[in-house]
């Protein structure tokens, strides 16, 4: 099936019935390392520097939220709501997709607005429902009075006007480019340990296959084909077909890349997400309306491919799906910049 980039990908009907060989280009294993843009290079300051920033709420208004806050990589990258809390327990209108292996998207959120990782960054710190910092001007004169941070943006970027909104971005970026988790069982499985999947998941691997879900779930990351151009989004229209399930879990209120773009041709689009862990970052889809993974699999399948999965191969295809969770890093906490006898924040 040839997908059609940036605009909707054409979805393939199919039937659960026979058998089928693993395809060896619907597959792929998770590089160990990201790849950084020539204008951002990852170096060891700037990545701590950027944890640093990642983990410091006072990065919000009110100093109660740091991107960690909806993004906790102690856990899996999400903070398993079904929409975040900000500051001023503000809510928003979707749920937080993981940042683990987000760098291995070619565009970010949930209706790919941002083009990288550091266009990403500056989204979240601005957001009113968010961090909800007024202006980013704003941001660069709350932290130029953290000395620490003053000190380590010039060692890392040079200069003496190195702190700078973007520069935040991108070290934030940084720090992100380094949230992989590789050797999950179906890379093991690849690479030749044919004991790393069981009997289950092998069956659900050949299904999703066979289906058409990989038609969308592909590439290292299963959110698209690798090598795609940094900001060349990868986008499918969901839901596709009409099912029970559009006002079970209000599928179609929010409607998607359009809210952007305001073109009719983006309504209802988005950006695949990325199995990776999936089974870990529930609850499922943009709004996190759906609470478990087989039902998720049974709304993806009705409402992608028209297809009615029997118990049995859904339980097949969570099975495969939980061979994705990978290796997760070990996250020390990092020790944040003081503000030697007096604080940035008020009342």
């Amino acid at each position: 099936m040839k997908a059609i980039l940036k605009n909707v990908l054409p979805v393939c009907a199919g039937t659960v019935l026979g058998s089928l060989s693993l395809a060896a280009s619907a597959f792929d294993i998770l590089p160990d390392r990201a790849p950084a843009p020539a204008d951002n290079p990852t170096t060891p300051a700037k990545v701590s520097l950027g944890k640093q920033l990642y983990f410091d709420q006072r990065l919000s208004v009110n100093g109660t939220v740091s991107c960690n806050s909806c993004h906790s990589v102690m856990a899996n990258g999400t903070d398993n709501r079904p929409v975040s809390v900000g500051v001023f327990d503000k809510r928003g209108g979707r749920s937080a997709p993981t940042v683990w292996n987000a760098a291995f998207l070619s565009v970010q959120f949930w209706d790919g607005r941002a083009a990288s990782l550091e266009d990403q960054a500056k989204g979240p710190i601005l957001a009113g429902v968010e961090m909800g910092m007024p202006s980013e001007a704003a941001v660069v004169e709350r932290l130029k009075q953290i000395p620490g941070y003053v000190s380590q943006f010039q060692a890392v970027f040079g200069g003496e006007d190195a702190l700078t909104y973007d520069n935040v971005a991108r070290a934030i970026a940084a720090f992100e480019r380094t949230l992989i988790t590789p050797n999950a069982a179906v890379d093991r499985f690849l690479k030749g340990d044919k004991s790393a999947l069981s009997a289950s998941a092998q069956r659900g691997m050949k299904l999703v296959e066979k289906i058409g879900c990989t038609s969308c779930h592909t590439g290292p990351n299963y959110a698209g084909p690798a090598g795609l151009p940094v900001g060349q989004g990868f986008f499918q229209k969901f839901p596709v077909y009409p099912s029970k399930y559009d006002k079970q879990y209000d599928l179609k209120s929010d409607k998607g890349r359009y809210e952007v773009t305001h073109d009719d041709a983006d309504k209802h689009l988005w950006r695949v997400p990325t199995w990776r862990n999936v089974a870990l970052t529930a609850p499922y889809f943009h709004n996190g309306s759906v609470q478990t993974l087989d039902e998720a699999v049974r709304v993806m399948a009705k409402s992608q491919l028209d297809v009615s999965l029997s118990d049995a191969e859904v339980a097949d295809i969570v099975a495969f799906l939980n061979g994705l969770s990978g290796e997760f890093p070990e996250i020390t906490l990092p020790r944040l910049p003081e503000t030697p006898n007096v604080t940035l924040l008020k009342k």
